[in-house]
């Protein structure tokens, strides 16, 4: 049957609807030879439908990995002639296109979703839908509860307030205080941003659950396949 481009490239896990959209406005697709342009439409099984080379597949397997990323590694599918550390695309052995939900900077830890279903990929990582996050972090020093509360209601970041996260503590010690951190925002290094703002920087940070995905018994570079009811409640949106 055939369906829009973009739509078709999303599933085949080379590249969101809105990358797609630009690949196809850049003059990159091509359908049966000719250039393919935005509003087309085309069969996989009958039309071949080429994005950058590569030709599209009728029906490609849709995989899912749950990754424990360790620190060191960067959250990127992609090794750049200039990177020298290990990327996570290389720590599952899958051939063909991965795209990484929910990425972490080299310096943090924790879980990962990596999938070459587009739809699902943007689904997650899209505002509205609201995926909550959680996090353990450790941070310099004894956080004093009206901090604590700041960062709850939200602090002035890049001349915006950042939305509102649950905070919780977890221990103390003389190395420093585990906070849990629940929030659906996720701006570029936020936590550790917020943490240096508010005087106790985070020594060490990791995602363990995104949504209801828990990291589990996962350590640092082990993955594993989400089960098939594990996916349905993704896509779904079922948080129970």
């Amino acid at each position: 049957m055939a369906e829009r481009l973009q739509k078709l490239i999303s599933q085949a896990g080379i590249a969101s609807r809105r990358a797609a959209e630009r690949l196809i406005e850049a003059g990159r697709v091509t359908v049966n030879g000719q250039v393919a342009h935005l509003g087309d439409k085309a069969d996989p099984a009958q039309d071949v439908v080429i994005v950058d080379g590569q030709r599209l597949e009728a029906s490609p397997k849709m995989v899912y990995y749950l990754l424990y990323k360790p620190r060191g590694v960067i959250s990127s599918n992609r090794r750049f002639p200039d990177q020298d550390r290990p990327i996570v695309r290389e720590l599952v052995p899958h051939e063909g296109h991965l795209f990484s939900v929910g990425r972490l900077d080299a310096d943090s830890e924790g879980l990962i979703i990596l999938t070459n279903d587009g739809e699902l990929a943007n689904r997650l990582m899209h505002p509205r839908y609201e995926h909550t996050k959680t996090y353990h972090v450790l941070v310099e020093g004894k956080p004093l509860q009206q901090t604590l509360e700041q960062w709850r209601n939200g602090v002035l970041l890049d001349d915006k307030m950042t939305a509102p996260a649950k905070v919780r503590v977890l221990s103390q010690d003389d190395d420093g205080t585990w906070l849990q951190i629940v929030m659906r925002e996720g701006r570029k290094r936020q936590i550790r941003r917020v943490a240096e703002l508010l005087g106790h920087p985070a020594k060490r940070l990791i995602r363990t659950k995104i949504a209801w995905l828990e990291i589990g018994h996962l350590r640092p570079g082990q993955w594993r396949e989400l089960s098939a009811k594990e996916v349905r409640r993704l896509k779904t949106g079922d948080p129970a």
